[in-house]
């Protein structure tokens, strides 16, 4: 922390496409944490990044006050940590913060490497991903419930860690032809309105990429990494 009277020195080092800079932008915006966003070229990495992110050389990295912070997951848990006076993502009871964590890492292993394999990897392990991605997401449905979001009334660390991944999934999906077969409209009616809502919080709004060059992206990542294939 910086000392009295000084000001903090927050800096994330960010691609826009990202989901995993997303995360951190989120939670950055739901604490109301002043910040400065670089964004790095991706196939020109800047030495900041390289020096504050050695091993992985990858986005994002939180710097603060001159220390990074690197991996998407463990940045929105230093947020929450460091500025904890306001809208705690982390439940306070330590097996509910369990729980959450468990749903997180669920997240980070099963939604993101499924979803990866059905929109950009042709063949044999095509069905059985969309079925994994599909079962995953309709535990998280279950998981929602009636809630309106996975914190309860407020947006947690599973909202904040999720909620990237989902609206990638979905852009994906009304991109370009429907590899999940509308299935996500029709069988995740509150994942669908979770969504939403979240969309509709300025923490979260305030800091979504353009929505149309998202699409316009995605779609040209996809048919390059299908051109590799071919």
């Amino acid at each position: 922390m910086a000392r009295e009277g000084e000001e903090e020195e927050v800096v994330l080092l960010s691609f826009w496409s990202s989901p995993f800079a997303l995360r951190a932008k989120i939670a950055l915006a739901e604490k109301g944490v002043r910040h400065e966003i670089r964004e790095e070229n991706l196939s020109d990495k800047s030495h900041l990044l390289l020096r504050m992110n050695p091993v992985h050389k990858k986005i994002p990295v939180l710097i603060h006050n001159g220390k990074p912070v690197c991996e998407s997951s463990l940045i929105v848990q230093y947020i929450d940590e460091v500025w904890n006076q306001e809208s705690p993502l982390l439940p306070s009871d330590p097996y509910e913060r369990a729980q959450v964590r468990f749903w997180v890492d669920l997240v980070d292993k099963k939604v993101y490497m499924a979803a990866r394999t059905v929109w950009f990897i042709k063949g044999e392990h095509e069905d059985g991903a969309k079925e994994e991605l599909m079962e995953v997401l309709k535990l998280l449905e279950s998981e929602l419930g009636e809630k309106a979001y996975f914190g309860g009334d407020r947006l947690g660390y599973l909202d904040v860690s999720f909620f990237p991944y989902y609206l990638s999934i979905h852009q994906l999906e009304n991109t370009v032809e429907s590899r999940l077969g509308g299935e996500m409209e029709a069988n995740l009616p509150k994942l669908e309105g979770w969504m939403k809502r979240c969309m509709l919080r300025e923490s979260v709004s305030s800091v979504l990429p353009d929505l149309n060059k998202l699409s316009d992206y995605i779609r040209q990542l996809r048919k390059k990494r299908l051109d590799e294939q071919a």
